[in-house]
């Protein structure tokens, strides 16, 4: 399995984190009704469920270009850096939210992004 490979299950892997992150600590969790106890969060607990959130949306667009550069037959190497960085963008992005960096939190989200991007083109350019 390549690195890249690796690095899907690592991102789909990252909502389950920030969940934990989200609900740790409260015997008040409703199982019952998750999101609605959810969105009465506050602080790092309601920062923990967006980054949650926003992972789950992140994690197709990276998934679908890593299998099209595969697919596309594109150089390894290339895809196994951008999913890193990928990855790297994603880690650093849940820091910065769950430590309340707007800012930042935005840039490392844009490296995610592009990130992507590179892979589909370095799919086009295979």
């Amino acid at each position: 399995m390549t690195l890249s490979n690796w690095c899907i299950l690592i991102a789909g892997l990252m909502p389950v984190f920030t969940i934990a992150v989200a609900k740790r600590g409260r015997k008040d969790f409703d199982n019952a009704e998750p999101r609605a106890w959810l969105d009465q969060q506050t602080g790092v607990r309601r920062r923990a469920d967006y980054a949650h959130r926003n992972h789950f949306e992140a994690f197709p667009f990276f998934a679908a270009a890593v299998l099209v550069a595969q697919q596309a037959g594109a150089a390894q190497g290339q895809i196994d850096i951008a999913s890193v960085v990928f990855i790297a963008a994603r880690l650093l992005y849940t820091l910065f939210y769950l430590n309340d960096k707007p800012s930042a939190r935005s840039a490392v989200w844009a490296v995610g992004y592009l990130s992507v991007i590179a892979l589909f083109v370095i799919a086009a350019r295979a």
